[in-house]
């Protein structure tokens, strides 16, 4: 009876025991584990995507929650497998195309595509007539006609042609070949090609127009020399100034810049040191302007010089005695 008593104490104290109940599905809550450490609570699973901390296995890291894993593309942290490391993010690649960071760190720039230069594959061309004694010229390049009809001292406009070696054949109206010469001709180029008098016939000499730079407030000036009977002319002013110094036969003197204004030029042969190269032609005093012309004077010019232009003397034959030759004015726009 005794030992019936005790029993039933002993039955009576597991009844008074309480017992958790079970939660729901998902609702989480301490359940009865069925060892020693039932009064542990269990944290649920959480619902898939939703992260939180799950039971890893481990009776000693089962508190330690589990991040999970981010969707596709958005990045976040993930647990790599070390309990170490479970909290450092890893950044996640880029969509293709995108840049930024990637790991193990450092950033891609996107390759910014180069963008071709444009190509010029033509030269900008026009002919002049200096040949003293000939009847009008035709000028073909290729098969191309460039110039209809080419009168002595006449230029004709500039005509596109593609760069290279290109053959010029200049004819008489009744269709002579008078000359015929491969001239090489640059892309993005400027030139004037002249017909000019040699021993025994014509030549083709090519003079490069383009000019050296852009300028609103200055013009510029320079002289060629297509007389083959002239000898070696100064550029003067009558004030006395020296422009340039013994432009010889077939010489195109280099471009200077020239104030706008009112000038008259002399071309004589002179013992006169030139002006450096460097330097600019300054405005004429209108005093010196129709004075008596230095002995020896072969010819002379008058030009009023407009800012933005480019002006080219020419000096042409015009007879059979020495020193015999007339200037050709040439205006063309800067740009």
């Amino acid at each position: 009876m005794i030992l019936r008593l005790i029993h039933m104490e002993r039955n009576q104290n597991v009844l008074d025991t309480p017992v958790t109940p079970l939660p729901n599905p998902g609702e989480g809550g301490p359940v009865y584990s069925g060892d020693d450490d039932s009064q542990i609570p269990a944290i649920p699973l959480p619902n898939p995507g939703e992260g939180g901390p799950v039971y890893s296995g481990d009776e000693d890291n089962a508190q330690i929650p589990v991040i999970p894993l981010p969707n596709p593309g958005e990045g976040g942290p993930v647990y790599p497998g070390s309990d170490d490391n479970a909290q450092i993010p890893v950044i996640p690649l880029p969509n293709p195309g995108e840049g930024g960071p990637v790991y193990p760190g450092g950033f891609i720039q996107p390759v910014q595509p180069i963008q071709p230069l444009p190509t010029v594959t033509y030269a900008a061309v026009r002919f002049l007539n200096a040949a003293y004694g000939y009847p009008a010229f035709r000028v073909y390049v290729g098969n191309r006609r460039a110039a209809r009809l080419l009168n002595f001292a006449s230029l004709s406009a500039y005509v596109r042609l593609a760069a290279g070696y290109q053959t010029v054949t200049v004819t008489g109206t009744d269709g002579y070949v008078y000359i015929q010469k491969t001239i090489p001709f640059e892309a993005g180029g400027r030139f004037t090609i002249a017909v000019i008098n040699r021993p025994g016939g014509l030549d083709l000499l090519r003079i490069t127009d383009n000019c050296c730079f852009t300028s609103l407030q200055a013009a510029h000036f320079r002289v060629g020399n297509l007389a083959r009977n002239s000898g070696a002319l100064d550029v003067l002013l009558p004030d006395g100034r020296a422009v340039y110094s013994d432009v010889r036969f077939k010489e195109i003197a280099s471009f200077k810049r020239i104030a706008p204004g009112a000038y008259e030029f002399l071309f004589a042969e002179t013992n006169q040191l030139p002006a450096p190269a460097y330097s600019d032609i300054e405005t004429l005093d209108s005093v010196f302007i129709g004075a008596t012309p230095l002995p020896g004077t072969a010819a002379s010019v008058y030009l009023q010089v407009t800012r933005g232009r480019a002006y080219t003397v020419y000096l042409l034959q015009n007879g059979q005695s020495y020193n015999a030759v007339s200037p050709l004015v040439v205006e063309d726009v800067i740009g």
